[in-house]
């Protein structure tokens, strides 16, 4: 079983993640700036930290095997705090990783961060964001897996995707809950080949595509 440093574990992503992780069995680390969000997840295996992502947080890497990345700034924020959270801070957790020879980093990006300036939206900012923090990634010398899900929806689960770009941009959703489960796919996979994937609705078992 995995030792899995969960970064951003108050988010909705990474709350479902946490507890998912635990039921499979691993061991998780969540530093949160607020440790009230995960008041209502008791479990043994669980270690919650008060920490803010702006400040110095490499202490939480030694003895872990798999980091997860899933902060976000939020969708209420400004351009100051995507640079600060979805591009610092996720740049320093690879350097804190690097340095710590961390095995495996796990990345949850976005449908367009491979190519921001395809995409003419008003969360652009937010796409460059995410693409300088995968790149640096890539660059990092770090195992990794990098998952580009597409719209967020928050329904339930299906355990299903498809991992190719849909023709029809209504169908380029997936419920967060299935995202969530693509993370503790991902801390189980035992190949250690790079994986930069997208995610949507689909047929695919999520297992079978991170085999």
């Amino acid at each position: 079983m995995a030792n899995a440093l969960i970064i951003g574990a108050s988010g909705q992503i990474g709350k479902q993640a946490v507890g998912k992780l635990l039921d499979a069995g691993h061991h998780v680390v969540a530093p949160v700036r607020n440790k009230d969000k995960l008041s209502d997840i008791e479990h043994p295996h669980l270690s919650v930290v008060e920490q803010d992502l702006e400040k110095d947080f490499s202490a939480h890497f030694e003895g872990v095997d798999t980091v997860v990345f899933t902060a976000g700034s939020g969708g209420n924020t400004g351009a100051e705090k995507t640079l600060l959270i979805d591009l610092w801070a996720a740049r320093n957790a690879v350097n804190y990783a690097k340095s710590a020879k961390v095995p495996k980093f796990i990345m949850v990006s976005s449908i367009g961060a491979g190519d921001p300036d395809a995409v003419e939206s008003p969360i652009k900012p937010y796409l460059v964001a995410k693409h300088m923090a995968d790149e640096h990634l890539i660059h990092s010398g770090l195992h990794y897996i990098i998952l580009r899900p597409g719209t967020l929806l928050n329904e339930p689960g299906t355990h299903l995707v498809r991992t190719d770009m849909p023709t029809n941009k209504n169908e380029a959703v997936i419920p967060r809950e299935d995202v969530a489960t693509a993370i503790v796919e991902s801390v189980a996979r035992e190949n250690n080949n790079d994986v930069i994937t997208y995610l949507f609705k689909g047929e695919t078992p999520i297992a079978q595509v991170f085999q």
